[in-house]
């Protein structure tokens, strides 16, 4: 898509405007089941710089959001430990979709329909920009990931798998 295509108001952009958060919208071809690997590729950035938002449940059935590096993976066991809790597993798609409002491959931890935690793994924090979803398929926003920080109050934990 190109860069005159015109950006999509979303959930995810009306919270971020409302908290008054500088953002860059990109539109890109999205393609299914092709993860942060082709965002980045269609963006041109390294994947490590594009963030996923993931989510988990507790035992309990409790949601909750895990934002990860895209060339990354969660360590459940770790996540767990952290939380702490006994067990969290990743939620179902359609599960994810009620929690979030959002279509999996769309889904942006910002302005989603509950509010859930949200856990970030620590070392996004120490990026200059990072590309996230912004609330739909095929769009991504770069940002400052300090404005996680500010917005979301995300607790910080160390769970990355190499993917």
């Amino acid at each position: 898509m190109s860069k005159a295509a015109h950006a999509p108001e979303t959930q995810a952009t009306q919270f971020l405007k409302a908290n008054k958060v500088a953002y860059a919208p990109h539109l890109y071809a999205y393609e299914e089941h092709g993860g942060t690997r082709v965002s980045a590729r269609e963006l041109g950035v390294d994947e490590h710089a594009v963030v996923k938002t993931l989510i988990f449940e507790d035992e309990s059935g409790k949601p909750l959001i895990v934002l990860m590096h895209g060339d990354c993976k969660v360590s459940t066991k770790e996540l767990a430990r952290q939380i702490p809790c006994k067990k969290v597993e990743p939620c179902k798609p359609e599960v994810a979709n009620r929690h979030t409002g959002f279509l999996v491959g769309g889904t942006s931890p910002f302005g989603t329909k509950k509010a859930m935690p949200v856990f970030i793994e620590k070392s996004i924090l120490d990026l200059p920009l990072i590309y996230i979803n912004g609330g739909r398929r095929g769009f991504l926003l770069a940002l400052d990931p300090q404005e996680i920080l500010r917005t979301l109050r995300p607790k910080c934990v160390d769970a990355a798998l190499a993917d």
